[in-house]
């Protein structure tokens, strides 16, 4: 296995560098450049630049460079921990997605543990009572928990909770912690608010996984070992709990390592919805505004998070099926 592991990271170093050559040049792809869009913001502002402004902030931003000088150069900060400043916030990119990247990945978390905790054991109440008034109940919540988009079911339960409760459920913080150092109450007042988007953002995949559970149970419920092991006098819960749980929740185990990739792509809309300061509205933002250093560097992030889940997921899959091997 450690063999296995160290084969997987070395692998891993010609997939990050292709991702880093192919989204550089899928955001250099749009005409123009940051300073073409920011020339236009000026303009729709009525205080259009000057010719010389854009020559002096093409130099700033060495948008006068060839392309490939300019990727060798950002390619060379990363190498080095230096992810480099951004156009837009003309401030360290590491400083900015700092903060943002961890709150992602804790909505991330928690919504993946919301997600679980319901799926599995809905969907193994469900295969293990087909067709039960039930079964149709639950079947009918995913049918509508997956064909609505997250954004709406956001505006929906911010709708309800302001009319009838009179609680305001945007942002990770109350107004009086928003701009504060953390600290214990800023943690405290994070918990408070943050149960809300994990909430929204695991929807549509709790509805999902319960239909992948409940279709892997019911394959598995149905093979010969099953039936022997009821013959050799297995009650039902250990039986359910010993061997076909075990494989059927393969497939949920899988998703590891592509689950913060869809949060991210999946809470842009929430987030700007929701006011809650992630990295989707920030990735969001500089991709419009062709910011090369922040969305290359958020993107080669989210890849490098995405190979590290994908090797968890893996080992995670030997651990519980013995019969995955990877020697």
């Amino acid at each position: 296995m450690l063999r296995y592991i160290i084969r997987r990271l070395l692998y891993a170093i010609p997939v990050l560098l292709a991702v880093s050559v192919l989204s550089f040049i899928v955001i250099e792809l749009p005409p123009g450049d940051y300073v073409t869009s920011r020339m236009m913001e000026l303009e729709m502002q009525g205080t259009p630049g000057t010719a010389a402004q854009r020559e002096a902030m093409t130099r700033q931003y060495a948008l006068d460079r060839p392309g490939y000088e300019r990727y060798f150069k950002w390619m060379g900060g990363l190498l080095r921990g230096d992810l480099g400043m951004s156009f837009m916030f003309n401030r360290p990119v590491e400083e900015l997605i700092g903060e943002r990247i961890l709150l992602t990945m804790t909505i991330a978390i928690l919504s993946m543990l919301l997600t679980w905790s319901i799926a599995i054991p809905i969907g193994i109440y469900s295969a293990t009572h087909q067709y039960s008034v039930s079964d149709y109940v639950f079947t009918l919540i995913g049918f509508v928990g997956v064909s609505m988009p997250p954004f709406l079911l956001a505006m929906v339960l911010m709708y309800v909770a302001f009319t009838h409760f009179d609680l305001p459920i945007t942002g990770l913080f109350s107004t009086d912690y928003a701009t504060e150092p953390w600290s214990v109450g800023k943690f405290v007042d994070m918990l408070k608010h943050i149960w809300m988007p994990a909430l929204i953002i695991g929807a549509a995949g709790t509805a999902g996984l319960i239909r992948v559970m409940r279709a892997c149970l019911l394959d598995e419920l149905r093979k010969q070992y099953v039936t022997t092991a009821r013959a050799r006098g297995l009650t039902e819960t250990r039986l359910i709990f010993k061997y076909p749980v075990r494989v059927a929740i393969n497939p949920l185990l899988s998703t590891v390592g592509w689950m913060l990739p869809a949060v991210v792509s999946g809470e842009v809309i929430v987030s700007i919805v929701l006011n809650l300061p992630t990295v989707g509205p920030m990735l969001f933002a500089a991709l419009k505004s062709q910011d090369m250093y922040l969305a290359g560097s958020l993107i080669m992030i989210l890849c490098a998070l995405t190979i590290i889940g994908t090797l968890i997921s893996d080992i995670l899959l030997a651990w519980s099926d013995p019969r995955i091997r990877y020697e």
